[in-house]
């Protein structure tokens, strides 16, 4: 059956893959028209998510940040498909890195990073960072379930030299890497809600008590790794521009959880900006509870 949905889809992905920009977010707009109005995915999920995280807004204000977010997931979704056949120039081009050199200094430090960024605008993109830097781009990612759909995957992803490691794999890739001083930039998307028996640090994020990732500050910690975060803005439909903010050098002076809290502090000031860009579709706030 798994291959058999492959099958069936891969051609499909292919054909999206070979639009013309301007066809495809025409395209999008079809697409996000049914998945809005018709299917009306995850709406109730999007809709409580947003009332909670966003309270001063009034509601037709949250409605239209609901709508402008289905348009961005649409969009975000066809993109995807679009890194298939991008070339460097188009994804160069829509997806600007500001200050590179930024980054680049903190590789003259022979440390490896941990690159903190949040489901973001347009996170699958930042995979173009990997044709401009030294180090080896390390993604760290949930397996899919579907093992042909996460060949692929890895097949789009090397095609920018990037790596796929999934969650199980992060501490002995890492770990090996460290003892053979082979530096990496690793890649966290660390924004999501954790499982409550892997919670070990909770926070307030958009005025709720919730428990957040550990898992990239820790690692960092314990390999000596500095930390940046990759704030990713959108200058206009299918153009992003990412900036890489330092967060931390020396991170094992630094207590524990502050590096998790300023990331947390990090992606909500991105979310206030313009929130119709964060990922509303996952239950983010479903273990929330009053602060101690």
């Amino acid at each position: 059956m798994q291959l058999l949905l492959y099958i069936l889809f891969y051609p499909f992905i292919w054909c999206i893959s070979k639009l013309p920009f301007r066809a495809l977010y025409i395209l999008s707009d079809g697409i996000c028209f049914l998945v809005y109005r018709v299917v009306r995915y995850r709406k109730k999920t999007v809709r409580e998510n947003i009332a909670l995280a966003l309270p001063h807004l009034s509601l037709p204000e949250r409605i239209e940040v609901e709508r402008k977010f289905y348009h961005h997931l649409c969009d975000l979704f066809l993109e995807m498909m679009k890194t298939l056949s991008i070339t460097d120039e188009e994804i160069n081009a829509r997806f600007v890195y500001t200050n590179i050199d930024t980054y680049l200094d903190l590789e003259k430090k022979e440390k490896s990073v941990a690159m903190l960024c949040a489901h973001y605008n347009s996170y699958e993109w930042t995979i173009s960072i990997n044709r401009k830097i030294q180090f080896d781009g390390i993604a760290i990612y949930k397996k899919i379930n579907n093992p042909y759909f996460d060949r692929l995957v890895h097949r789009i992803r090397s095609r920018f030299k990037a790596t796929l490691i999934t969650n199980k794999e992060a501490i002995p890739r890492i770990s090996q890497n460290a003892r053979n001083k082979h530096f990496g930039l690793y890649g966290f998307a660390s924004d999501q809600s954790p499982r409550l028996n892997a919670a070990h640090h909770w926070k307030n994020f958009m005025g709720m008590y919730v428990p957040v990732h550990t898992g990239g500050e820790m690692l960092a910690k314990k390999y000596d790794m500095n930390v940046a975060f990759l704030k990713i803005t959108k200058v206009k439909r299918g153009f992003y521009e990412a900036e890489i903010v330092k967060v931390y050098e020396e991170v094992k002076q630094i207590p524990n959880y502050e590096i998790s809290d300023r990331f947390m502090e990090l992606v909500e000031q991105q979310i206030l900006e313009a929130p119709e860009f964060y990922l509303w579709t996952h239950k983010r706030w479903k273990h929330r509870k009053e602060q101690v």
